[in-house]
Parts: C-alpha cells; structure tokens; sequence
C-alpha cells in the first residue's frame, strides 16, 4: 500500500524466464501490473493460456479493490475515514477492513507494540518518497508525533463492526500488514479459477502455489547491499508464503549512516539492527506482519520467538552483515554468496 510507514520492499526474485506462448504442454506464462502502490507479478504453470489470463486479471482486481478500501491515498477509503474521525467518531468498515484491523491489534498485544498500525502518525516525519531530499526530522516534531502512536488507543466493536481512535490525530496506517492479506485473497482467486502452480508476487510479498511441473519452484533472496536482481540465496518453497522487510527499497545514506523506510514505533527512528528479514509462513497475512517484528528485533532477539512459532521460519541479514537461519530452513536454503558489504 503506497505510502506505508512500515513498508514493503521488493526483496524476492522468482526465478522466472519470460513469457512463452502456451502449447499442448504446460508451460510459464507471466502476467505483471500495478496495485497497492507496487509492482504485482504473477507466474504460472500451466497449458491454458486463456484461463490463466483471465485468472489473473481477476487476480489484480481483487487487489485494486481491498486497496480502494485499505489505502491512506484516498480520502474516500474506509482506513482514511478512520483517520478523519480521530478523536471524535467510531466509523462503521466492512467485515475484511475489521478483520485486518483487528489482526493488527493481535500481532501488536503479541510483540508488545513492536507492530503498531497508528505509526500512521508519523507519516510526513521523514521524506523516503518522491519528496526525498536527505533531510531528518525535527526532535520537536518527532516527540510531538509519538503521543500519538499507540495500539492501545484502537478500539474496536465487533458487534457494530466500528473503528475508533481515542486521540485526536492519530492515524493508523495498514501498510505493513494489508497486502499480505490481498496476497492470500489474490492467491484464493487463482486457485479458485482452478489453477495450482503459480507464483504469486506483490512487492516483497509472494505466495508459491504448487510445482513448475515436476521441479519445485525456486525463489531467491535479495542481497540487501546488491544490484535489484541479485540473490544471495534461494529455495525451493510449495504451498507458503514469503515476506522481505529490507532497509535498501526506500531510504538514503547520509554522513555514512542509512535512514530507511521502516521506523520503531518507539523511537520514530529507523531500525538498525536488520538489513533485512525473509520471513516463511503459511500465509502471507502473517509472514508481511510478522517481518516487519522481526526487522525491528533483530536476529539474536527475535530467533528465540522464531523458533516457538509452528510452520514459521525466518532468514536475518543483521546489521553486520550476517546471515541467520532458523532451524527448519538449515539444510533447505541454499547460500549463494556472502551479502555485498557496504553501507
């Protein structure tokens, strides 16, 4: 979702040929467009040509239509009306912005506010965008801004269905955890119109369904300090989820130190103990909330809670450029090369 605080980077590369025309024999076919403020990338294995273009394209609708009601970019959408009854009024959503809202509630109680939604607040505080001019933030701002930033302040209704935000402009933003579900939804439309082998790709989020024939699929993780298309590992994955949180896709250096996208909701600041995280669930709604928790700890702190969590696996780039397996991906994921160092 354009604009999130706690954003979305592009950190998985499918290994991926280009398009061929379909045959009696299965074949990949590849079909790419826009939505939720990044790129999307479908990938499928399959022998008919028609089903999978018109899968897709329900597919991107699907997509279009959860972000029309989950966007902060439109003053019409139900998250933006939220905002707009900060401090005043509860507003009525529907049963999937409640539910997105109410899981965000969730992973914020289990990583103590390590996840938070109402880092909405701190949008405009740094320029990471196509306003990026190198600046920081004034502290007088940033202190101003972070009494406003708490998910305790959420109050949900489940009978009524309402959304409420105890302070006055507060703003709650659903960028880090709204296309992970769009990614499951999406996945749903595909493998409802009958197709099982496909890759499905919205920004650093992707969801692998099947097999390319009779070879898994292999994806590969992005070298935080590498060219966009460089991998310095990859896997074969069936039937789960990936999701990056990385410091490279929106940021800049300045005086040798990064400033990136993805803030502490504590501190208003960039998180520093991560270059990147790949996060390997069963669903993609967890693996793009969970990433973002994961970043903010850092491998020595978050491996621990990795390790607990059932069908949840989890790769570190930390802050020193090393790279960290959980246990369940040791002998499964292939290191290709050390990360590029660098800043």
């Amino acid at each position: 979702m354009r604009g999130a605080v706690v954003g979305l980077a592009l950190a998985l590369v499918a290994a991926t040929a280009a398009p061929v025309v379909a045959q009696s024999a299965p074949s990949k076919l590849i079909h790419t467009s826009k939505a939720m403020g990044t790129s999307v990338q479908i990938t499928i294995w399959t022998d008919d040509e028609a089903l999978a273009a018109s899968a897709s394209t329900a597919a991107f609708a699907e997509m279009e239509r959860l972000d029309r009601m989950m966007t902060t970019w439109l003053p019409d959408s139900e998250v933006s009306q939220i905002n707009t009854g900060a401090g005043t009024a509860a507003v009525k959503v529907s049963d999937e912005t409640f539910a997105v809202i109410a899981r965000a509630v969730e992973v914020s109680r289990a990583s103590r506010g390590l996840f938070d939604i109402t880092v909405g607040a701190y949008a405009g505080l740094w320029k990471f965008d196509e306003d990026m001019d190198g600046t920081l933030p004034d502290p007088k701002e940033i202190a101003a801004r972070k009494k406003l930033v708490n998910w305790k302040d959420i109050v949900l209704d489940k009978r009524r269905h309402t959304v409420r935000l105890r302070k006055k402009g507060m703003k709650i933003t659903l960028g880090g955890i709204a296309k992970g579900y769009a990614v499951d939804k999406a996945a749903h439309v595909l493998l409802d119109a009958g197709l099982s082998d496909f890759i499905l790709q919205v920004g650093g989020d992707m969801y692998v369904s099947g097999a390319k024939g009779a070879k898994p699929w292999v994806v590969g993780i992005r070298d935080p300090r590498g060219t966009r298309d460089q991998s310095f590992a990859v896997a074969p994955v069936e039937d789960h989820a990936f999701s990056t949180s990385g410091d490279y896709e929106r940021g800049f250096v300045k005086d040798g130190v990064r400033y990136h996208h993805i803030l502490d909701p504590r501190t208003a600041q960039p998180a520093r103990a991560t270059r990147s995280v790949t996060v390997y669930a069963k669903d993609a709604f967890t693996a793009d909330a969970w990433s973002k928790v994961l970043f903010i700890l850092g491998a020595k702190e978050a491996m621990p809670l990795v390790e607990k969590l059932p069908d949840f696996e989890a790769v570190f780039v930390d802050a020193d450029n090393t790279v960290h397996l959980s246990s369940g991906l040791e002998g499964k994921l292939k290191i290709l090369t050390p990360p590029t160092p660098g800043t």
